[in-house]
C-alpha cells in the first residue's frame, strides 16, 4: 500500500465500496417459459401457472417448414375483459403491426412479434396481480379460431 496519506484515506472506503458492490443482492431473473407453435396451429403449452406479479419471460419458437408469410405465430396475453372475437377479427387486418390491432392494444397485457419457422421471439412481463385466468392467443389470421390459445392461471 502507498505511503501517501491521501491514498491511504481513500483506499479503505474504495475497498469497502467494492466489497459492497460484489455482495449486493441481485434482482431475480424472470422465470422462462418455453412454448412452441406448430403447423397444426397449436401451442405445445396451453396452461401456464404464475404467482401474482411474478416476472415471466415467454420464449415462443415457431416450428414450421412453411414461409413466414404462410405460417407464423405470436403470443398475445389478454386482459380478462378483452373482446376476444372482435380483437381477432381486427387483428386479421393488421399485418403491418404483426397482427396486433391498434384499437385493441388496451386489452393486451403482453405480446411478442411474429415468429416464422425456426425463429424464437420473447417477451418479458409481470403476471397480473389479480388472481384468475388470462387467455393467451396467436393473432395470425385463422390461428385462434383453429384453437391456438392457452391460459395463464394466476394464483
Amino acid at each position: 500500500m502507498s505511503t501517501n496519506p491521501v491514498f491511504r484515506k481513500l483506499a479503505l472506503p474504495v475497498a469497502v465500496l467494492a466489497g459492497l458492490a460484489l455482495t449486493a443482492p441481485s434482482a431475480a431473473a424472470p422465470r422462462a417459459v418455453k412454448l412452441k407453435g406448430t403447423d397444426n396451429m397449436r401451442y405445445d403449452v396451453t396452461k401456464i401457472d404464475a404467482k401474482p406479479g411474478e416476472e415471466l419471460e415467454i420464449q415462443l419458437t415457431a416450428v414450421s417448414s412453411m414461409s413466414k408469410a404462410e405460417m407464423a405465430h405470436n403470443f398475445v396475453l389478454l386482459a380478462k375483459n378483452a373482446p376476444v372475437d372482435a380483437l381477432v377479427m381486427e387483428a386479421a387486418m393488421a399485418r403491418a403491426s404483426d397482427y396486433i390491432p391498434a384499437s385493441k392494444k388496451s386489452f393486451i397485457l403482453a405480446s411478442t412479434a411474429m415468429a416464422g419457422g425456426g425463429e424464437t421471439v420473447k417477451v418479458t412481463f409481470k403476471a397480473p396481480t389479480e388472481p384468475g385466468e388470462y387467455m393467451y392467443i396467436c393473432t395470425f389470421p385463422g390461428h385462434y379460431m383453429a384453437g391456438m390459445k392457452g391460459t395463464l392461471v394466476v394464483k
